[in-house]
Formats: C-alpha cells, structure tokens, sequence
C-alpha cells in the first residue's frame, strides 16, 4: 500500500508543500532567537547556581557594565568634563539604577573608589554602572547608542561586564545561525546536485532536512524546552542526521531501479534495504543524546531533549516524505562511480590498519590536553578590536566577578580589631594574586569610611552600623551580615592570565583564606560558575560518548550478530572522538558548551556508516556471498563518502564565522566526518575481511 502512496503523482508536490509549511511556521511563530544569561547557563534548580543566589539574597548587589574611557589626546580638564557629559548621560538611560566615576567621586582620596575607577594606565579611567534586572538585549543597545554620540577622536571607550559579554555572545551567535546555517544549507544543495545531478534528488532531500529541521523546533518548543545557547547546533545536527539516512536510501533506490521498471518495487526494495541499518543508528544517536539529560548545564539538558525529538523526527520524515521524490522524480540510471568487481580487499590490509591504530593513538594522547575551561575571552576572535578592548579591561581590574564568603575560624565578630586585621592580611594575599583584579570587601569599606570626616574617633562597630543604615544606602550590608558574624568579599577575576585551570585558582584563594585565619563559607559568581561548567562539560563529554560507546556494544552485537565484529566496530567508532578531542588537545582548541555537541555529531555519523556496512555484510553473507566485505563496500563507499563530502564541505565554510566557537564547532564536525569514514571505508574492512563471520577470506 505504502509504496504505491509513494509514487501516486501528487506524493512529492504533498511533500513540498508540508516543507514549505513547516518552514513557514517556524518563520511565523518560532523563537530562533539564541539566549544567553548572566547565570551562565544553569537553570534556578541547579546546585552550581543555589550557591551564587545564596550570596545574592544575603548581599543584595546589581550586574555591573564597566566603560574604560582613555584620554587620547587633549587636556586633562577637557577629559573631565566629557567623562562628566558621558556619566550625566549614562545614569539617564533606563535600566541604569546608579553609577560612579571619576566626577562623582574622588579616587585619589578613597581606597574603594580608587580600585573601581583607577586603572593602571594614568590616561584611563573607569565609569562603572549598576544595572537593575533589564534584559541585556535591551540595555547594551541603550548603552551603546550613549557611548557612540560621545565616541571621538580624543577618546577612547570601551566596555566589560557580565551583561556586555553576554549581549555580544547572544548577537554572534545569532548572527551565526542566521548567515552560516543558510550558508550551509546551499552548500549542502549544491554538494548534492553535483554529487547526484538530479534536481528532483536535490530538492528531495532539502525539502526533507526542512521538514525534519522545523517540526524538531516546532516540538521542543512546544514542550516548553528553550534551545537557546545551542539553537544554531540543533538546526545543523538534526540537517545531518536527516541527510544520513537520505543518501543510503537514495544509493539503495538506485541499486535496486537499475534492475527494475517498477519504481514502487524499487522504492520498497531501497527502504527495505536500508530501514534496518537506520533505525539502530538513531536508536544509538538517541542513547547518545538521552547521556545529556544527566548534566547540569540547562543547554546541554535541553540540547538532550531537543536531540531525541530530532533523531526520532529526522528517521521519520525521512522515511515518510523522501521515498515519494524517489518514486515519482528521481531518475533511474546506472551509477557512473567505478566499482571494485571482484569484491576484495586490497592487500597490505594489516600494514594500512596499524598505521591508522598508530595515527589515532598519537593525535589521541592530545585527549589529556584538552582544555573545557576555556576564559570568557575565548569567545572572541583574537586581534579583534572587540576582543582588545575586552581584554584591556581584563587586564586592568578583571572581569569576571567571583564572591567569596567569610568568617572568623574562631567565630569572633568580624566589627572586632583582630578579625578586621585578618581581613586586611586576606585582602593584601588576594590582590597579590595575579589571576585576581579588583578586591572589594569589608576592609576596603572600612578604609573608605575612615576617610570621611571624624570617622577616625569612631569604631568598627560604629563605621559598619552606620554603613549600613538606610541613609547611606545600606551598602555595608553588601559586605557583612547584620550580624557581624560573616563578611562578604567581591573578586573581579582575570581571563587573560596563563594558569592551569579555574579550579586551581579557586583551591588557591581558599587557602589565602584559611592561611589568614579565616574560613570560607561559600564561595559563588560567575568565575566560579564557569569553572564549575567546565568540569560539567569534562563530565558530559566522558559519561556520553562512554555511555554510548558501552550501549553501541549491545548494539553492534545485535547489528553484527558476531562479537568479534562487534569488538571490532566498537574499536573504530572509540577512534572517532579519540581523534577529535585528541586533536584539539594538540592544538590548543577550547572545547566550549557551543563546541562540545559536536562530538555527539561524528558519533552518528560514524555509528550511521559503521552500522549500514555491517548490515550490508551481513545480508551478503546470508544471501551465500563469497567476499562479503568487498562487496559490502563496494556497495557502501559511494554513499559514505557522499555524506562525508557534503558533510564536511558544508561544514566548512563555519571556518569562515568571526565567532570562535562557530568556528571551533565546524572544525569538530569534519574532523569527525573526515575519522567516521576512514574508519569504516579503509580500518574496518580491512581488519575485518580476513575473520567475516562467514568465514571468508577476502
């Protein structure tokens, strides 16, 4: 029945105009639109985030935007009075709830306005901003739209903070999505029409991915599950595990119409050929994206949902909308591509094997080396203006905030001489580190109470109550309890520093702590949410390709129905992300969240080719084929490395993308593609051939 639905004349124009609807709904009422937030990628659940919102709701503070504004040129007093201009103006726009520098304070005489609006260069100087909830899609913009009237060839401003990062990964991001998904997209047409030359096979196949593509964004949206950080890679991955099964079912198709007239026979015989081989390949991907649901990372959870609904989706479109282009439009016509007619193996099979084993345990002992903690600043391409700017505040006071908690390891009120002089020794230890800018704590306030006039007759005591009243602010209580009894130090962290990892950091700073004689109590921020998310992404990227790699076990023996085939193909399929992470262990390449996905991308294809070459050995081997494996491959070569072409190719022009990761992820990709075929066209056979379950000798 089915078949015959497949070739009825109106199967594909159906198909088309369900892509046509899919993409027009999405269009209309999708959110493509990535989101990016100052918590750094954990949802209010998660445990890394319960500490930072401790620190919040005991110190109540607002995200801070720091202007660097440099005198290029001209007199000192003018400068004043254009910073004076540009402050008026800054504090005026809505979201802006208050502000400092150097006209609305005086840096010279006071300790905490002195680190906050000083810097290192005496023609540079600071204006921070407090700003209240505001989105930072909305906020940056106002801010951005202030500091172009005053921009002028005498000055030189740039700006940091949590929100200003943030606005600018959102906006490349989205910038990304838009120009190199599409980007992508004809490239990938382009690739299959001249792979192919038959445009009812180019428009099939992308009206297929399109399909698959949007009702995986219309579903998980539907459910309530925000993309967000990863939409751009969702949309890739889902394109590819759609075009996987399209390219075997179309080198299916074409075998079996080269034999026979009847298109709805070939087309049943193409699904029958290929449908096995496919639903264990998603079923693999599948497991391998129900291994994220475990971390903590919301993206990484949502990309494992989001997974699943487009692994489950690309298999069933594909099977359900693609077959009608084959049955009613795709040409008939003998495959041009040479073929090996023997079906054998080319000798020196051991040689080539060991020297691939040999190749994927050196680039492997880069896995080690790989870095997933990468600095906020990796986000940005290197020699970009941007990115200098960036890193000229990093390097002045830091910029990625880190809060540190505190109290008296003898539980002695913190308002007493001896614990405040614990305190000044902790904060002397902590600006002496060099991975540490800007310090701000309850000594600092003191040192700035002091200051004013009589507060010298007055005690610690004294100073801290009346920093705390309503009157000025209650900015004390933003750096000790009410009860004296804890103390609230606030770190602005440096990325551009050369250390071993944020974690090593942090394990210092703790001891500065206990060396004073005090105790940490909690410790939160960004710095710390960071580092914590690069131990999650270590830990997603070991339990998901192990987990996968255990279940693909289970179902390379299922596949196979031989364990020493299956030992065999698990081997080949471990050389996959070995290569990949080993790879950019070696060179030195971040494995960021918007990066790390991708390693679940050359898994499937590996397991996709891996998969349909066994199956195909197997059926051979049933049918009383002598070479099986030469002839399996003989079979399955022109599909893998259509795919991989494609693949790699449309991929490829993420090289193009000004935004690391996008970069960093299209490298991954092809890396991956590039050691998936490989291994399943030259490493697999070839130690395989001379042990077949047959028997066979190649």
């Amino acid at each position: 029945m089915l078949p015959r639905l497949w070739t009825h004349p109106a199967s594909a124009w159906i198909a088309l105009l369900a892509a046509a609807l899919s993409l027009g709904v999405v269009w209309c009422f999708g959110d493509l639109s990535p989101r990016v937030e100052g918590d750094f990628f954990f949802s209010e659940d998660d445990p890394q985030l319960q500490a930072s919102q401790k620190i919040n709701e005991t110190y109540p503070s607002s995200p801070q935007i720091i202007l660097r504004v440099a005198r290029l040129q001209g007199a000192e007093d003018s400068y004043k009075d254009r910073i004076e201009a540009l402050t008026t103006e800054l504090l005026e726009i809505e979201g802006v709830v208050g502000g400092y520098s150097i006209t609305t304070d005086d840096p010279v005489r006071s300790p905490l306005f002195g680190r906050i609006l000083l810097t290192p260069d005496t023609a540079a100087t600071n204006i921070v901003l407090s700003a209240d909830e505001t989105d930072p899609e909305i906020l940056i913009p106002r801010i951005e739209e202030v500091i172009d009237n005053h921009q002028a060839p005498e000055l030189g401003i740039v700006m940091s903070g949590v929100p200003v990062i943030v606005e600018l990964i959102r906006r490349n991001l989205n910038r990304d999505l838009i120009v190199f998904s599409l980007a992508a997209v004809l490239v990938f047409g382009l690739l299959i029409a001249a792979v192919y030359r038959d445009i009812a096979i180019v428009v099939g196949t992308l009206a297929t991915c399109f399909i698959s593509v949007s009702l995986t964004l219309l579903i998980t949206q539907a459910i309530g599950v925000t993309i967000g950080l990863l939409t751009a890679n969702l949309v890739t991955i889902v394109f590819v595990l759609t075009l996987s099964h399209v390219v075997f079912m179309t080198a299916n198709w074409l075998r079996a119409a080269e034999g026979h007239t009847d298109r709805a026979f070939a087309v049943q015989h193409a699904i029958r050929d290929t449908l096995e081989a496919s639903f264990w390949s998603m079923t693999t991907t599948l497991l391998g994206f129900a291994s994220l649901l475990i971390a903590s990372a919301r993206p990484l959870r949502e990309l494992g949902v989001a997974g699943i609904i487009g692994a489950l989706t690309a298999m069933a479109i594909a099977y359900s909308a693609y077959p009608s282009f084959l049955g009613r439009w795709a040409k008939v016509r003998t495959s041009k591509l040479p073929a090996i007619a023997t079906g054998t193996i080319p000798r020196r099979a051991g040689m080539v094997a060991g020297v691939a084993g040999v190749i994927v345990l050196l680039l492997g002992a880069g896995v080690v080396r790989v870095d997933t903690d990468p600095g906020l600043l990796t986000y940005f391409a290197e020699g970009d203006p941007l990115r200098d700017g960036l890193e000229q505040i990093d390097t002045d006071g830091g910029s990625s905030t880190l809060d540190i908690v505190i109290r008296d390891a003898e539980g002695a009120r913190l308002d007493s001489n001896p614990v405040f002089e614990k305190m000044q020794v902790l904060q002397a230890s902590l600006e002496a580190d060099s991975a540490v800018g800007v310090v701000l704590s309850p000594t600092v306030l003191l040192e700035h109470a002091r200051t004013l006039p009589f507060a010298g007759f007055l005690s610690l005591e004294v100073l801290l109550d009346m920093a705390s009243t309503p009157q000025l602010g209650s900015v004390g209580l933003g750096y000790v309890t009410a009860t004296r009894d804890e103390g609230h130090y606030f770190l602005r962290m440096r990325e551009t520093v050369e250390e071993p990892s944020r974690q090593d950091i942090m394990a210092r700073l703790r001891a500065n702590v206990v060396d004073a004689g005090l105790e940490p109590v909690v410790i939160g921020g960004l710095y710390d949410l960071q580092a914590q998310l690069g131990e999650l992404i270590k830990s997603s990227l070991r339990l998901g390709i192990g987990g996968l790699l255990a279940l693909f076990l289970v179902i390379g023996f299922i596949v196979s129905r031989s364990a020493m085939t299956t030992s065999r193909m698990w081997i080949c399929l471990a050389a996959v992300p070995v290569v990949v992470l080993g790879v950019f262990g070696h060179l030195g390449v971040a494995v960021d969240i918007i990066t790390s996905p991708a390693a679940n991308i050359a898994l499937a294809m590996g397991v996709d080719s891996m998969i349909h070459l066994v199956v195909r050995v197997r059926t051979l081997d049933a049918g009383g084929e002598l070479l099986p494996w030469g002839r399996a491959l003989e079979q399955i070569r022109a599909p893998v490395l259509r795919a991989s072409v494609i693949i790699c190719a449309g991929f490829g022009i993420f090289a193009l993308s000004t935004f690391p990761p996008t970069r960093r992820f299209g490298m991954a990709v092809i890396l991956g593609t590039v050691t998936a075929a490989t291994m399943t066209l030259i490493v697999l056979p070839r130690i395989s051939a001379t042990a077949g379950r047959s028997g066979a000798k190649a």
